[in-house]
This record gives structure tokens, sequence and C-alpha cells, in this order.
């Protein structure tokens, strides 16, 4: 099912919609490549901060916060975490829009890989093991430390939140949990970004359960989460008119 361009109403605002593509190859590349780093930064600052607070509090937004937790459960790194599960997200998503599409999970698996190793790259930096670059984040060992690093996670939350509304309004490929986004919120929430984003949150919290039922453990959770679970599809819809108003959400296929 192709989106009828500037049919979606969100909102008191409609929004402009493309069934076709109105910007280059060469646009929509660097949209997505800006968006990517964005992401990937914003979801690795929401990790480290939340590790740097004794007794965390924090925690990270919430796909990662899922993911790092039954990345923690199966004993692999945030690199097989993110891309595990994906690809497990793409199946769903196969399944929403009625029709397994090939060129679709291979977009997704596309965005996985460099973002997953963006992610490492990003939590290695953070964590200091490139001291020629930067020395890491040190611990927080004061209130002026801990109110810095509630800032770095709401903003990493901030940067997940813009990067999404770029690279969905891109639509060149997709992080899965995204393409899930998208999918439920022009098929079923007619184009609210706050509801479908609500949504989509269900896969994430069956994998904290399975991973706090594996370990016993509830980590990554906390004050960033929540503020993630509120404001994150607010502020992408906020982005949408925001950053880059001039770039409309491209060739939007929610499957018949």
């Amino acid at each position: 099912m192709k989106v009828e361009a500037t049919a979606i109403d969100e909102g008191a605002e409609s929004m402009e919609l493309e069934n076709g593509r109105t910007i280059s190859m060469s646009k929509s590349i660097a949209y997505f490549a800006l968006s990517l780093v964005i992401n990937s930064a914003g979801n690795v600052l929401t990790l480290v901060t939340s590790a740097k607070i004794h007794p965390s509090f924090l925690g990270a937004a919430y796909w990662s916060a899922a993911e790092a937790n039954l990345g923690t459960a199966f004993h692999w790194n945030l690199f097989w975490a993110f891309l595990i599960m994906g690809f497990l997200t793409s199946v769903l998503n196969a399944i929403l829009i009625h029709h397994w599409d090939w060129k679709r999970i291979a977009g997704n698996m596309v965005f996985m890989v460099p973002f997953s190793a963006l992610i490492q790259v990003f939590e290695d930096f953070f964590d200091g093991k490139y001291p020629a670059l930067f020395a890491g984040l040190p611990e927080a060992h004061s209130t002026g430390m801990v109110i810095f690093y509630v800032a770095l996670n709401f903003l990493g939350v901030a940067f997940i939140a813009t990067a999404i509304s770029i690279y969905q309004r891109v639509n060149l490929v997709l992080h899965p949990a995204d393409d899930l986004m998208q999918i439920l919120r022009f098929r079923y929430f007619k184009g609210n970004a706050a509801r479908a984003m609500w949504a989509s949150y269900i896969p994430p919290t069956i994998m904290a359960i399975v991973a706090i039922v594996m370990t016993r453990t509830f980590v990554n959770f906390g004050l960033g989460t929540v503020f993630a679970f509120l404001a994150q599809g607010g502020i992408t819809g906020i982005a949408d008119k925001t950053i880059f108003p001039k770039l409309k959400h491209q060739a939007v296929d929610v499957g018949k």
C-alpha cells in the first residue's frame, strides 16, 4: 500500500508525503549517512552515561536498553546483539505488511551492519579505548557530573529521535525498529509518530523480560528510558517539521 501524498493528518497539522522520490540519490545518501552517525552516537551516549553513574538510575534509550540486556543474557557484544535483534524485527515487519519483501529485508540489513559497527566504535570512543583522541567519559562522582550526564542522556535520546526523523523521510534503508515504527505510524496510526513509537516498544519490552528472566538483573533501564518512552516519538514528529523541513517522506510503502 503506497501512502498517498499529503493524505496523512497528524493531529492538527497535515503531513506531506511523496509517493515517489523528489530528491536525488546523492542527497538521499548524504542525509542517510548523517542520520546514521547521529543515531549511533545518540544510542551510545544513552548507554555510556547510564553506566557512569553509581548507582545507575539513568538507563538507555528503550530499544538500546533491551538489546544490551539481551546481549548480556546471551553473551553477545553490542554488534551482535543489535544485528540479531534487527533481523528478528525485520521478520516481524514482514508479518505486519503481509508479505516477505527481500529487498526491504536486505535494506534493513544494509542499515544494521554499519549501524552496529558504529555503535561499537562510539562505545569504544566514549569508554576511552582511543586515548590518543579521547580519554573517555569519567565516572560521575559529583552532583554536577550527575546532572551533566542526565543532560547528555536526554540529548542522546533527542539525537536518536532526530536521526529517525531524517532517515525515515529519506526512506532509503531503515533500521528494522524504525521500519516497524513507520509501518505502524502510516498503516495503523494515521501518521501519529508518538502513538506508533509507543506501539513499536512492545518487542523490546518482550526482549527485556526474557533477559531479566535469564539473568535476574535489571540494567540499562531508568530515568532516561522513561524519557525516551515518553518523548522520543514526539521529538521525531517535531523534527519532521523543524530539521530539514523541506525534506518530505519519500516513497512511503507500508504494505498491501
